[in-house]
């Protein structure tokens, strides 16, 4: 018995180190597979659940911006406002209104971010950009606030940024509204048979044909009218023909050219250089010359306006050449020389109403 106990003793002594090199190997691979179960799930989670974005009160929060479904006014602010702001931060909003609505901003008159160097933000600034563009509208900071922006697009993005140091107060706090697009409707002028009398008379005093008249108040049939203008009918005939004192080759275009010789055009006048030039020391040869001066009646003026002028409404100077006489100082006789002379010329005249030329 005493031999067998021995004999044990002895080959448990000699298992022992290899149990105790064997134990650390054990607990080495049981770790190393541990880990690898955790990184399996993980990759397992990562592959098929997507990280959900938050939303509150209309935001969705991203890793880069924020985005802002615009429906009504609203506000943007810099963490802390009106406190100083931290240090380091990034911040982006895009706001985005529905259908063809554009955005206006507008900055608390409260601004304040990191004064600029050499007049460029270049360490703390909030800036505006058009995603539909592409382009920075500004970029702001120091202490003045920015004017109001709308957005040339339905969207519009803000993006705020501070670095480590020298933060401000009280920071920045836009606020935002629609703006909505309000299409322009083409006026729609009414048919001449629509249209009242001053209206009508004022629409067929500029034309300058009877032609052209027929064509305005009938565009359809116009030709008709003209070819029927001047044939007598069997129920109206004019006094003109009743009384054979129709006159011959009478024609309603030249009348109308003939009222045009008389009203307000520019047409040849003579003055006097020396009123002309106020120079009464000086003589000319000859003291009198044509020039074009705005002149006629304005009786067609218009039927809003009773006291009508004729105006020039382009005047050119010319110069004429002219003899010049003037006395020599100590009575030592005339001195004769050529001399231009500048005189103005109404090349272009209108009716204008009296009061509106006041």
């Amino acid at each position: 018995m005493v031999i067998q106990n021995v004999r044990s003793t002895v080959l448990c002594n000699r298992r022992l180190p290899l149990i105790q090199m064997i134990l650390p190997l054990l607990i080495l691979l049981l770790s190393l597979l541990q880990r690898h179960g955790l990184e399996a799930e993980s990759s397992h989670i990562s592959k098929f659940q997507q990280p959900s974005l938050k939303e509150h009160n209309g935001v969705q929060d991203s890793q880069h911006e924020k985005v802002i479904t615009v429906t009504g006014e609203g506000v943007i602010h810099s963490p802390d406002f009106p406190l100083t702001y931290p240090r380091s931060t990034v911040q982006v909003w895009r706001l985005v209104a529905s259908g063809d609505n554009r955005i206006q901003l507008s900055f608390d008159e409260r601004f304040g971010l990191e004064d600029p160097e050499d007049g460029i933000c270049k360490y703390d600034f909030v800036e505006i950009e058009e995603p539909s563009e592409d382009t920075i509208l500004g970029r702001w900071c120091g202490s003045e606030a920015p004017a109001s922006h709308t957005s040339k697009g339905s969207q519009i993005r803000v993006r705020f940024i501070s670095d480590e140091y020298f933060p401000s107060e009280p920071g920045f706090r836009i606020h935002y509204s629609l703006h909505p697009v309000i299409s322009s409707k083409p006026q729609v002028t009414p048919p001449p048979s629509l249209q009242s009398a001053d209206v009508l008379s004022e629409a067929v005093a500029g034309l300058s044909t009877v032609e052209e008249v027929m064509k305005y108040l009938e565009p359809e049939r116009w030709q008709l009218d003209m070819d029927e203008l001047y044939k007598p009918t069997r129920h109206i005939l004019g006094k003109s023909f009743l009384l054979n004192k129709k006159s011959k080759g009478m024609d309603l275009n030249l009348l109308k050219e003939e009222v045009k010789l008389y009203s307000c055009t520019p047409r040849n006048f003579s003055v006097s250089l020396r009123e002309e030039l106020k120079k009464t020391d000086a003589i000319f040869w000859p003291s009198c010359l044509l020039v074009k001066r705005c002149g006629g009646n304005c009786a067609c003026c218009s039927h809003r306006c009773y006291d009508c002028q004729c105006v020039p409404t382009r005047i050119v100077k010319k110069y004429h050449e002219v003899l010049l006489l003037k006395h020599r100082s100590g009575g030592r006789g005339l001195q004769k020389s050529i001399a231009d002379v500048s005189l103005e010329h109404h090349e272009e005249c209108a009716c204008v109403c009296k009061d509106d030329w006041d």
